[in-house]
């Protein structure tokens, strides 16, 4: 009995996750509607409908630029900061502390502090940069790329982190043989802590890459998806279809195929991750 009360816990959370992933997948093949509370079964039609709009495919777009780049850019930033974080000093400890401050943030709270900062008239990002009030950070040209600068500066910190962690974990006496042989720090870097750095920094990849993925709380506060459709991504195309449309089988179709979306890609970034695990540990050639 006392083994099927300690797994009650872990059941519930499944149901919990299952159940609304069931319902949403049984909506989408209805057309369920608040102008049809009584919906019939449609089959793949509503499928056939996202999949054969255009504005669906430059969701998927937008989606897949937000992703590419913010994972790239909070990747590149937060190994460089990890490797000045690990140098010990006064200022790196001190600034290894003030890193987790954006992480404390809610991305709502950090979208509207950066909406302020990014107002034409009155930002202090204008002012600061001396752009003037012309520059307009949330127009049709550079809203996406002010959503990207947005999630790098909130998440940037937790790659670092991750990368630290996975830094002072890495074993010393490879080093220390290198540095009597004379290897200056970009061949130990490049030669023997990145090789066995992979698995972190493809840990952090993964974490972040499916997280770009189901962006919506901050974009959504800072631009509700335009001007236009220049940053619309999938979740944002699920909440209007389902939220304010009040289409909810469309809604659901767009969730769906957003989680085939992402769990394709997580198998793929998943398998990529065991293979570089087993080459760290020297299992692999």
């Amino acid at each position: 009995m006392r083994p099927y009360l300690l797994s009650l816990p872990a059941l519930i959370i499944v149901i919990g996750i299952l159940y609304p992933f069931f319902v949403g997948a049984y909506y989408s093949v209805l057309n369920y509607a608040a102008v049809n509370p009584d919906p019939v079964f449609v089959g793949f039609r509503n499928f056939a409908s996202v999949l054969g709009d255009q504005i669906f495919w430059q969701s998927v777009q937008v989606t897949g630029v937000f992703a590419v780049v913010a994972t790239a850019v909070e990747t590149v930033l937060g190994v460089g900061l990890a490797l000045l974080l690990n140098r010990s000093s006064i200022i790196g400890k001190i600034f290894e502390k003030v890193l987790i401050l954006p992480l404390m943030i809610a991305p709502v709270i950090a979208g509207v502090i950066w909406k302020l900062m990014f107002n034409p008239q009155f930002g202090v990002l204008n002012h600061v940069l001396g752009l003037g009030n012309t520059f307009d950070w949330l127009s049709s040209t550079n809203a996406l790329w002010s959503v990207i600068l947005v999630d790098v500066w909130i998440f940037t910190p937790f790659v670092a982190i991750l990368v630290l962690a996975g830094i002072r974990s890495l074993p010393k006496e490879p080093f220390e043989a290198s540095e009597v042989d004379g290897a200056n720090w970009f061949f130990m870097f490049r030669k023997l802590m990145l090789p066995m750095l992979w698995p972190y920094i493809l840990v952090a990849v993964i974490f972040r890459f499916m997280d770009n993925l189901k962006v919506f709380d901050a974009i959504y506060v800072l631009t509700a998806g335009g001007p236009g459709v220049s940053t619309r991504t999938l979740q944002i195309g699920a909440f209007e279809d389902a939220i304010i449309n009040l289409d909810y089988s469309r809604g659901a179709t767009y969730m769906l195929l957003l989680w085939i979306i992402v769990f394709i890609t997580a198998r793929v970034l998943v398998s990529v991750l065991g293979k570089a695990q087993r080459r760290a540990a020297g299992a692999e050639s």
